[in-house]
């Protein structure tokens, strides 16, 4: 059968695309008379509100047309579905909004999920809060050590629960971000989903395209202990999905 995309197929994504630009001038329209009325809200929070808005959109309409559910935003990675050795993202952009004390050379991400995650940095920031990144890509040689030394260190039971044998870490696919922030020294710590950061990024992710990717109560499924520090970068649609129904990637493509 010829997959190719049809012309009827075309015109119902031009369409879409129109529906959604159209959508989002009206919501902006909406925010500018909101806050052009409403004396108490300062010209930063409208600015950020309409930048959201703008951003929103636009990612909307790139997962719309990029065919989401079937792009490399999906890659399933974990303790069933690993990745070669020599398995490298064809390109990695380095982070801006990271902890200081790392080494830069694991703080990069692909160009969509990179440029994402500084949109997030932002939005917390914009907010109040300063959330950062401690680790992000890391190659399979990376992982192997870092495994190898939660064996020594804590056996193989407590390894398997806290950290990916090489092949089978997220972070390979330079999509996954590990984050942190001041309250916690910068530190991974279950303690930060209590934070007012942590909070924040459980409500707003989403928004960026990022999931919580090991939420607790769901460890039978992801095979991890509860990680409200490690987000994954899928795309607003999916993450939004994924959140709002409070699922994992496993159970959004079906493979729990």
């Amino acid at each position: 059968m010829d997959q190719r995309e049809t012309p009827k197929k075309r015109k119902r994504n031009r369409e879409m695309l129109l529906l959604l630009i159209v959508a989002g001038l009206v919501i902006l329209l909406a925010i500018f008379m909101f806050y052009g009325a409403a004396n108490s809200k300062s010209a930063k929070e409208a600015a950020y509100g309409i930048k959201r808005i703008t951003y929103t959109v636009s990612a909307i309409v790139q997962d719309s047309l990029s065919g989401e559910k079937s792009s490399s935003l999906l890659i399933l990675v974990n303790k069933t579905h690993a990745v070669g050795e020599s398995y490298v993202p064809e390109q990695l952009i380095q982070l801006q909004s990271v902890a200081t004390d790392r080494d830069e050379k694991y703080q990069s991400m692909v160009p969509e999920a990179a440029e994402a995650f500084e949109n997030l940095c932002d939005g917390a920031a914009d907010s109040g809060y300063e959330i950062v990144c401690t680790t992000a890509y890391r190659p399979y040689e990376y992982q192997k050590k870092l495994y190898d030394s939660y064996v020594s260190g804590k056996g193989q039971g407590y390894a398997n629960m806290y950290s990916a044998r090489p092949g089978e870490s997220e972070h390979q696919t330079g999509l996954a971000v590990d984050v942190s922030s001041p309250s916690v020294d910068y530190r991974l710590e279950s303690r930060f989903g209590d934070t007012e950061e942590g909070k924040w990024l459980a409500e707003h992710c989403a928004g960026y395209g990022f999931i919580l990717r090991y939420p607790e109560g769901k460890e039978e499924i992801t095979g991890y202990a509860y990680e409200p520090w490690h987000i994954r970068y899928v795309g607003i649609l999916a993450a939004a999905e994924i959140m709002d129904k409070g699922i994992t990637l496993e159970e959004y493509l079906g493979q729990q």
